[in-house]
């Protein structure tokens, strides 16, 4: 088995356009739902998010839910008419992530700089009444992901048109202990073969991102390769990945033909404590991929631990790497996903900029160690 992560290295490339309205903030992520009951008491009862809001019902053609933990916001939406973005979304995909909404302190300069560098323009810029979110716009992302941009005054964290939920108001499921999930480090985005340069090359020109990063990856017969986009400041960022033409099919053509085209595959939740928050969430019924125990004998070959011992990295199977700022230590959540397309990662991060992919490496080295030993000990 050949398993090499090469031409893993900060990106070089072209500086990206500035936007004339500063950087970007994530406001929220929207994930349109088959299900939203069922969808919201996953969300309450094993991640520990609050629902904090409400909106739609069945004249508006849509249901929603606005939860939160830390600075993550997320929507829950299903859609009740067969035209609404969340059916037509949920037929072609199944559940996953529909929007993600990008804060600016000007939608309309924001939205006519983008659109005007080539961004596909979905929602006019509109002013709104009242406190909150003052202005919204809409422009197209990669595959049928959206960006809604959104002007707010105030502190307030709803989207537009959501009533507040008080405390134990029966509007939703009460929220077990939260899990120590701070705020979303980064998307994983999988885009077809010939997409990632085209959508790199979007984000730099049409919302003033920079690429920080690049790689290509490959396991065994397998490859893919990898761009980092981020916002200026860095409150958003991307990973875009498409499959390497040169290599046999794997795991990023998977998602391709299960999801119905590119997607958020999986989105990543910083924490401040990994192995309190894997702790929190396990016992909470959220069940994590397993680590091969030979993982954890080649460990201290790789890396001097920073933080956490290692039984309690192997006890709660955390994997754990290291680049040039620092280490991290990541874990992912195994999917439920009817079509195995969306998944979570909870990422504790020490200085480290990266994200991870030393881990391929080490998982595939150690499972192959255990395939090994395993044969030597049936001779």
């Amino acid at each position: 088995m050949t398993i090499a992560a090469d031409s893993e290295r900060p990106a070089h490339a072209q500086p990206a356009a500035e936007l004339p309205v500063g950087d970007l903030l994530l406001d929220h992520v929207e994930l349109y739902v088959e299900d939203l009951d069922r969808e919201a008491s996953e969300w309450t009862t094993r991640f520990g998010c609050t629902v904090v809001g409400s909106a739609g019902g069945a004249g508006a053609g849509f249901r929603s839910l606005a939860l939160c933990q830390g600075r993550i916001v997320l929507v829950l939406t299903e859609g009740i008419d067969e035209g609404h973005p969340a059916s037509l979304y949920t037929a072609l995909h199944g559940s996953g992530v529909g929007r993600i909404a990008m804060r600016t302190a000007d939608v309309a300069a924001a939205f006519a700089y983008a659109v005007g560098r080539g961004a596909r323009p979905m929602a006019e810029p509109a002013r709104l009444p009242g406190p909150g979110v003052v202005a919204t716009a809409t422009i197209a992302g990669f595959g049928d992901v959206v960006h809604t941009l959104i002007e707010r005054e105030g502190t307030d964290c709803l989207p537009a048109g959501f009533e507040p939920v008080p405390s134990g108001s029966e509007a939703g499921p009460s929220a077990t202990e939260a899990a120590g999930l701070e705020e979303i480090d980064h998307f994983a985005v999988c885009v077809r073969v010939g997409g990632l340069d085209e959508v790199v090359k979007c984000y730099q020109e049409t919302l003033g991102f920079k690429e920080i990063f690049e790689e290509r990856i490959v396991v065994g017969s397998q490859a893919m390769l990898s761009k980092v986009v981020q916002s200026c400041k860095g409150d958003i960022t991307f990973t875009i990945i498409q499959p390497d033409p040169e290599a046999d099919p794997g795991q990023i053509d998977e998602f391709l033909k299960n999801h119905g085209g590119a997607g958020v595959q999986h989105i990543a939740f910083s924490s401040h404590d990994a192995v309190g928050s894997v702790r929190a969430l396990n016992r909470a019924g959220v069940d994590f991929l397993k680590t091969p125990g030979t993982y954890y004998q080649l460990l201290a070959q790789r890396v001097e631990l920073m933080r956490h011992g290692l039984e309690s990295l192997r006890e709660w199977n955390l994997l754990v790497d290291e680049d040039h700022g620092g280490q991290l230590f990541q874990i992912f959540t195994r999917s439920t996903h009817p079509r195995r397309t969306l998944f979570f990662e909870v990422i504790e991060r020490l200085g480290a900029e990266t994200f991870g992919s030393s881990n391929i490496k080490a998982l595939y080295e150690a499972v192959e160690l255990e395939r090994l030993q395993q044969n030597a000990s049936v001779r």
